[in-house]
């Protein structure tokens, strides 16, 4: 046999093993798609369980087991009964954030000229502005997890703590609540006669408050409708509303001098100058005069 029969030969030889056996290959090649096919049919069936929030019938039994004890004890602590917090703690706790240093106009701690407005409002006026917030403040004070006891608590014991004395709320609320209405009702009776007297006080005595003059009225009511409306119109931030007799007993108390000097630089939620801080100290102290006249 020649070179070139022999390589021919060997040429023959390899062309016959790639097609040896077909069938089997044929069938190999099925048999490898159809595991293929049910391995992906097996994972996007579970995937599609996971992304419709559907939990295999047979672990959800187990998986409820493994859970229980976790929800059960959640469970627990929020219907638990707890004792109910003191009015000093609710207040050390939430309430001193503002009313610790007056931000944002809250009536500071233990300052009674800044409580008197609100005391003489009486005290259901108070409570539902602490429970259902108003203006700047927040209801239950930010703390919505607070029993409507525990602000009511905290409510009185800052208002006791500016010369209030409200009886303090117990936890059975159905004890003799026509006295502690009673009680709230002459307070606030008490605290109105007092507003009153120190209105007409303002016209006598070393604070007095002279009467203005036609000019100064005219002048002070440019500046209020120019800058002192914004918040004296609706008591934004605890600003004495106009015309609320209540509101600015306690100021008209202090004297004039002292009203223009607070008008002067700020004091609280109130801006140096009220924000007119192109007006004059005399305009300031129209526009006080013009306010307080409206009171009067």
């Amino acid at each position: 046999m020649s070179l070139t029969e022999q390589q021919n030969h060997n040429n023959d030889d390899k062309q016959s093993v790639h097609v040896k056996n077909p069938a089997r290959i044929f069938w190999l090649s099925i048999l490898f798609l159809l595991v293929v096919g049910a391995a992906m049919f097996y994972i996007d069936s579970n995937t599609n369980d996971l992304r419709m929030g559907k939990a295999r019938p047979d672990t959800s039994e187990s998986v409820a087991a493994r859970i229980q004890p976790v929800a059960q004890f959640a469970l627990n602590i929020v219907e638990a009964d707890r004792p109910l917090k003191t009015g000093k703690e609710v207040y050390d706790a939430t309430c001193t954030t503002c009313h610790a240093t007056g931000v944002a106009g809250a009536p500071k701690f233990g300052d009674k000229d800044a409580w008197a407005p609100y005391i003489a409002a009486g005290y259901e006026t108070m409570l539902q502005v602490a429970l259902n917030g108003k203006g700047a403040m927040p209801a239950k004070g930010g703390n919505t997890t607070l029993d409507d006891l525990e602000v009511e608590r905290a409510m009185v014991y800052m208002a006791n703590e500016a010369g209030a004395g409200f009886a303090e709320p117990g936890e059975d609320q159905s004890e003799a609540p026509a006295q502690q209405a009673d009680a709230n009702e002459q307070k606030t009776d008490s605290a109105a006669d007092d507003s009153a007297e120190t209105t007409a006080a303002a016209t006598s005595g070393d604070n007095a408050i002279p009467a203005a003059t036609e000019e100064q009225l005219a002048a002070g009511k440019k500046l209020y409708d120019a800058a002192c409306f914004a918040c004296h119109g609706s008591g934004v931030a605890g600003a004495p509303k106009f015309g609320d007799k209540d509101a600015w007993a306690p100021y008209i108390e202090t004297g004039l001098d002292t009203m223009l000097q607070v008008a002067i630089t700020g004091k609280g939620a109130m801006p140096p100058r009220g924000t007119a801080m192109n007006a004059s100290d005399d305009d300031l102290r129209d526009a006080i005069l013009y306010m307080i006249e409206q009171v009067r």
